[in-house]
């Protein structure tokens, strides 16, 4: 909807969001100034101090002193044309809207459901702002407005600095004259400097905030998240879990296992994939997350319940991105949690056996897998990258509650092996499935396709504490007396 256009009948919350450092992961000003550049209103070259200053604000935020001199940006724009500036404008709005966090945009979402009209409040010029609120479907601006007079600026600022406590009072302005009741509303911002905007505001969030907002935000229990990452998932010094256990990805750290890794460089360095491999083992999503810890790509993992409601394990899953199942329930918000993060350039990793085979299918050379994989391929057109793993049963078979990590001397070896990515009809979710399970086949040692009898101590290995069925291991024990000599 247009920013200068009504607002919807009803809404009696809204949602206020800060530009830089909020929805950009940094300052707005090198895009706006390049434009103004290019319209001719700066000079060619920018100063360094200039360059200095964006990259001191990109990496703490607002200042006082960095927040006066951009308050005497009124003055410095004395003279100039106002079409100009609407020209760079518009020039700088599509770059800026490309450079909106990803995960922003199912904020917009969810207030548009729930009817709160959207608002930027921002101290950047209006002039330059407006159509990049146009562009992300903002219902209004609230913004510095510069002084005018005969199609130039004047050098003046009409009414508030939009910052600090001034940006507080226009957004509580802005909500009397629109009806919008503050208690119900929500405001989302990365600096100390808005702690008043957050203050007048029943939902309060904190969005990669700056060292004081930080320190306010956890002292008043306001909720702190980031747009880069899906919620849940904290970040520390811009930096998120699964980045941190990158760094603890080092083989002389695991020395109970051998890892070999293949191909690594199929899986992809940017953008959005969905990373499907076989199950056998607990040991699995460790494997996935060394082979991932080589590219530097933080993975959304699709995990059992059972697995996020465990104490403490539960916790872990979440922050490190995790997206809980629950197969009984038939819900298919897993599914739409995968699809945002396909669609914020993220990898999400699934292992369509649902869970690791128990007794004879643990050995069936056929692999058989759920949809949910394809389904999401179906739906968002992201490649599916297909991934065998062998030998993590080796480390920590089914019948263990915890992984052998006593054997130094004579370590397992672990096979991940990266494929091309499946060749999707888009038709037959079925079809497409087989197709990527034999993708994940082929990737996987001979012995995995030959069919054989497993030994009674093979079969315990593939059970909860090592106990197997009666009626499994009579079976069993048939199978072998009617194949004798069989592996």
């Amino acid at each position: 909807m247009p920013v200068d256009g009504p607002l919807r009948a009803g809404a009696r919350g809204a949602a206020f969001f800060d530009l830089d450092r909020t929805l950009l992961p940094g300052g707005s000003g090198p895009i706006y100034g390049e434009a103004l550049r290019h319209v001719g209103l700066l000079p060619n070259r920018g100063l360094g101090i200039e360059s200095a200053l964006f990259k001191v604000f990109d990496l703490i935020g607002e200042t006082y002193p960095s927040m006066l001199l951009t308050r005497q940006g009124a003055r410095a724009a004395r003279g100039w044309s106002v079409d100009l500036v609407h020209k760079a404008a518009d020039m700088a709005s599509a770059a800026l809207a490309d450079a909106v966090q990803p995960y922003a945009h199912h904020l917009f979402a969810e207030h548009r459901d729930a009817g709160r009209p959207l608002v930027l409040a921002t101290t950047t010029p209006l002039d330059l702002v407006r159509p990049l609120a146009e562009a992300l479907g903002f219902d209004d601006v609230i913004a510095t407005t510069y002084g005018r007079s005969e199609g130039h600026f004047d050098g003046t600022i009409e009414g508030e600095f939009v910052w600090g406590k001034g940006k507080a009072r226009s957004v509580a302005e802005w909500a009397g004259r629109h009806d919008v009741d503050l208690d119900r509303s929500y405001a989302y911002s990365d600096s100390y400097y808005d702690v008043p905007l957050l203050s007048i505001v029943g939902h309060p969030r904190a969005v990669n905030p700056d060292p004081r907002m930080l320190g306010i935000a956890t002292l008043r229990r306001w909720p702190v998240v980031h747009l880069d990452v899906p919620a849940g998932v904290p970040k520390f010094a811009g930096v998120e879990p699964q980045q941190v256990l990158f760094l603890l990805a080092q083989s002389q750290l695991f020395p109970w296992v051998r890892f070999q890794l293949h191909h690594v460089e199929r899986l992809p360095r940017v953008g959005p994939g969905i990373l499907v491999a076989n199950h056998r083992s607990y040991l699995d999503p460790l494997a996935i997350g060394f082979l991932l810890a080589r590219r530097g790509r933080p993975v959304r993992f699709l995990g059992k319940k059972e697995v996020f409601d465990a104490p403490i394990v539960g916790d872990l899953a979440a922050a490190l991105g995790g997206i809980r199942v629950d197969r009984g329930s038939g819900s298919d918000t897993p599914l739409r949690a995968a699809e945002e993060a396909l669609g914020a350039g993220e990898l999400v990793a699934i292992m369509p056996q649902g869970t690791i085979p128990r007794g004879p299918a643990f050995f069936d050379p056929e692999l058989r897998g759920r949809w949910g994989a394809m389904r999401l391929a179906h739906a968002t057109g992201v490649p599916v990258i297909p991934i065998g793993i062998w030998g993590t049963e080796k480390v920590w078979p089914r019948s263990a509650k915890l992984p052998n990590l006593t054997n130094v001397l004579a370590p397992p070896t672990v096979s991940i092996t990266v494929g091309h990515p499946v060749e999707v009809g888009g038709t037959d979710i079925g079809a497409d499935t087989a197709t990527m399970m034999r993708a994940i086949s082929a990737l996987l040692p001979e012995d995995a396709r030959r069919e054989r009898t497993p030994t009674p101590e093979e079969l315990a290995r593939t059970y909860p504490s090592g106990i197997v069925p009666d009626d499994v291991s009579a079976a069993a024990g048939h199978e072998a007396e009617r194949r004798p000599g069989t592996d």
